[in-house]
């Protein structure tokens, strides 16, 4: 198998084993799943990524990971703000 089909099986594995922790413990919160898995993504990325050479799929994973940066930022500032008591509801 190569590096990007092994990198897939354990992200999804460790996908896999967030969710079934979450429903165990009877409490699946989507902002945590997202921030688990966001940090499982890039501990990934950063063990595939070869040091000498620049494969063509890299930049669209700088992409991935600068737009998951983004709404990382935005869950954790609806957090503070739900724990200080302002609550903001996200209306399209």
């Amino acid at each position: 198998m190569r590096k990007k089909q092994i990198a897939i099986l354990f992200f999804a594995l460790w996908l896999i084993i967030i969710l079934y922790i979450m429903l165990l413990a009877g409490r699946f919160d989507l902002a945590l799943f997202f921030i688990l898995g966001f940090i499982g993504f890039l501990l990934i990325v950063e063990l595939i990524e070869p040091r000498y050479v620049k494969p063509s799929y890299l930049p669209y994973l700088r992409y991935l990971t600068a737009a998951g940066i983004v709404i990382f930022g935005a869950v954790v500032i609806q957090k503070l703000m739900e724990i200080l008591g302002l609550y903001f509801t996200w209306s399209f």
